[in-house]
């Protein structure tokens, strides 16, 4: 059976809204009768909570609530399959292990095991309730059948119209107690005395354990080779009454089985010198356990064997961790480090509202916070000199975490701090200190007052760390970001002199990955009689890219002035580039505009080809001749193209960040984007500008700069 029995009451498939008056479980007997429908093995559900963006795990079934702590409670906006089936109300469904580190690689470093999951919402036409996730063993296809969507599909549906019944009735839901399998008991639940006495004589170990891995039984042969006695064994977990066994790595084997429910197995060392082999059994109420001596191992690879005794929250710890470890390598800025820990941490944990404090000048200051109804209440907070008395400044000075679980905890010690309530009820100030030095402050703050029990504590305080580690970046990027923002600033032109009789529009867009700086670049030159255009792109993205950039752009600006003609320039601007030494090459594509006799004379050294929209609507890509990159060859030529431009012609000269991108053929980018130009032509330049960068799909990506220079002649100027 794939789900476990939710008991012989009558009607168990089918709950009614009224389930909630008489007390029978309504979710815990929704569950189980969508998970023996699809013959799911683990399931859950979670409830929207009322009054924040958190989904609550109501009841779990098939395997230990433990598995899932870290997902407890989960923003509504985390990358998690459950949060993702509420938030876009789908079906979301992960096909397999792989499947699973490709798309959610934090919840694959936690349960690296081969499983399938389908996650659902539970939701009407108005309202999302929460959702539900099953799982099946690692043999079941990477392709959900239409059996099996329909089925999880009408069940999800029938749940949602019962809440909803519930809820018009005041009845909403709770978490209701999770369906595990009974323990497997005493010896004698094995089978007969005689079964019993048989296992009891057998050479090698034998025990069996439940879901939580507890032993229900063992024989003598197992206990010896333990070391522990029979009566020690039963119902503690082994590696917390086996000292030898306390490693994480054996308890991950018992989670892999109950998960993949595949057959596992490992070795470890029993000091001072036996090796054992130990192999799983799972099914879908616990696991069989054979022990033996392994006498061909020659060695194992693994920390050596500890001998204190571990808290049995270990499991939720190490899962938090892994879990939160992962969100936080995804934060780029510092607004993205407050924005996972308000998403992953906080909910995590239970807190309700963070603020994250860092220093500057010998003040404190705000550098993000969430969950607070007048923002006013953590900003003015913003600028206090770090000699000032608070929670908040003592822990960024000495480093060492503070836990207040009552308001007059707090209030005992910094009875200031009352002038200012912010409606929370305890705290939580971690230290964030990164490179051994602190860096700021993370402040937790819980509605109701909270106990920190010393392994909460110890959570908390590593959880700082990782949230230290991802602010120090963030802060350097954010630095770097900066001053390459200003760079770039300085280098493009910061507005347009287009000459008589011409229209002139731009636009730039940084890439969305790396420093956001490159070498693309335009310019419009207003020299007389005849303007002059440039638009280029020099290989790279760092201040190197940019640095050489300006120098082309000031290069061009130059030969334009003294009055060389655009073959001229291209080639001048080639040898200026071969001299500066850089081993950097750049793309350019140079216009002399002469609108009075509607035409303009182009150079191009391996730019991308301009688009023309004719008056009439018609699009067409300008086949220019053209010379090799400049900075290759020290004697290229550039020959030149004379185009004509009728009143009302709009010239679209860009980079290739427009039109490539990984996926996109570019020849069919050119044809989307003159459709685009046919289509939008007669707009206004700058909302011309907007609509070409904005709709192209490259341009959406954006994997490299764009840079878009849009002229139009016949304008009055």
């Amino acid at each position: 059976m794939g789900a476990p029995s939710a008991g012989s009451e009558p009607g168990v498939g089918v709950p009614t809204a009224d389930d909630t008056r008489s007390g029978r479980p309504l979710l815990s007997l929704a569950l189980a009768s969508m998970m023996d429908e699809v013959h799911a093995h683990s399931g859950a559900v979670y409830l929207l909570a009322a009054d924040e963006p958190v989904l609550e795990m109501a009841v779990t079934a098939g395997l230990p609530r433990a598995f899932a702590a870290p997902w407890e409670r989960v923003g509504l906006s985390a990358p998690v399959p459950v949060a993702e089936a509420a938030r876009d109300r789908r079906l979301v469904w992960v096909g397999g292990e792989e499947d699973m580190a490709r798309r959610y690689p934090r919840i694959a470093v936690v349960l690296p095991y081969p499983f399938a999951l389908a996650a659902l919402p539970v939701a009407t036409a108005d309202t999302v309730y929460g959702a539900v996730y099953v799982t099946w063993p690692g043999a079941h296809p990477t392709v959900l059948s239409d059996r099996e969507r329909d089925s999880l599909t009408a069940a999800c549906d029938r749940l949602a119209v019962r809440l909803e019944r519930a809820a018009r009735r005041n009845r909403a839901p709770r978490a209701e107690p999770d369906l595990l399998a009974a323990p497997a008991g005493t010896a004698g639940s094995l089978g007969t005395v005689e079964a019993a006495r048989m296992v009891g004589r057998l050479p090698y170990g034998l025990a069996s354990l439940d879901l939580h891995g507890r032993v229900a039984f063992a024989n003598a042969a197992a206990a010896e080779l333990l070391g522990v006695h029979v009566g020690d064994l039963l119902g503690t977990q082994p590696w917390v009454s086996v000292p030898w066994l306390n490693d994480p790595m054996y308890e991950d084997r018992y989670r892999a089985a109950l998960i993949s429910q595949h057959v596992t197995s490992f070795v470890a060392l029993r000091p001072p010198g036996d090796w054992l082999s130990f192999r799983m059994y799972p099914s879908t109420t616990g696991l069989t356990i054979r022990i033996s001596r392994a006498r061909a191992v020659a060695e194992m690879v693994g920390a050596a064997p500890r001998t204190d005794a571990t808290p049995p929250h270990r499991l939720v710890t190490i899962s938090q961790v892994l879990s939160l470890t992962g969100a936080l390598t995804e934060a780029v800025g510092v607004q993205d480090v407050v924005q996972l820990v308000a998403d992953e941490v906080a909910p995590s944990v239970g807190s309700q509202a963070l603020v994250i404090l860092g220093s500057c000048g010998g003040r404190l200051h705000v550098l993000g916070h969430h969950g607070y109804e007048d923002p006013r209440t953590v900003e003015r907070f913003d600028g206090l000199p770090l000699a000032e008395r608070t929670p908040g400044t003592h822990v960024l000075s000495t480093g060492v975490p503070a836990f207040f679980e009552s308001r007059q905890q707090l209030k005992r010690l910094y009875p200031d701090r009352d002038e200012t309530p912010d409606g929370f009820a305890a705290w939580a100030y971690l230290p964030l200190i990164a490179s051994g030095r602190p860096v700021g402050t993370c402040v937790l703050a819980y509605a109701e007052p909270h106990v920190f029990p010393t392994d909460e504590r110890a959570v908390l305080t590593s959880l700082g760390g990782l949230i230290a580690q991802a602010l120090e970046r963030a802060m350097l990027y954010d630095a770097k970001n900066q001053l390459a923002h200003g760079l770039q600033a300085v280098l493009l032109p910061h507005s347009l002199a287009p000459p008589p009789g011409i229209e002139a529009a731009a636009r730039y867009l940084p890439a969305m990955h790396g420093m956001e700086i490159g070498g693309d670049f335009y310019d419009l030159i207003p020299t007389r009689p005849l303007a002059a255009a440039v638009i280029g792109d020099v290989q790279g993205h760092n201040v190197t890219a940019a640095g050489l950039m300006g120098q082309i752009r000031t290069g061009v600006r130059a030969f334009t002035t003294v009055g060389q003609a655009p073959e001229e320039v291209m080639r001048s601007t080639n040898r200026l580039l071969i001299d500066l030494g850089a081993e950097l090459f750049a793309s350019c594509l140079y216009l002399r505009l002469d609108p009075e006799h509607g035409r303009a004379v182009m150079a191009r050294a391996g730019h991308p080809p301009p688009l023309l929209r004719r008056p009439d609507g018609r699009v067409r890509v300008l086949d220019l001749a053209g010379g090799p990159l400049l900075g290759i060859d020290s004697e290229a030529t550039y020959p030149t193209t004379e185009v004509a431009l009728a009143p009302g012609s709009v010239l679209v000269l860009y980079t290739d960040g427009l039109v490539e991108s990984p996926g996109v053929d570019i020849e069919e980018a050119l044809v989307d984007l003159g459709e685009l130009l046919s289509e939008n032509g007669d707009q206004p330049l700058d909302k011309l500008a907007d609509t070409l960068v904005r709709h192209s799909a490259a341009a959406q990506e954006r994997v490299d700069d764009v840079a878009v220079l849009l002229l139009r002649a016949g304008a009055d100027g």
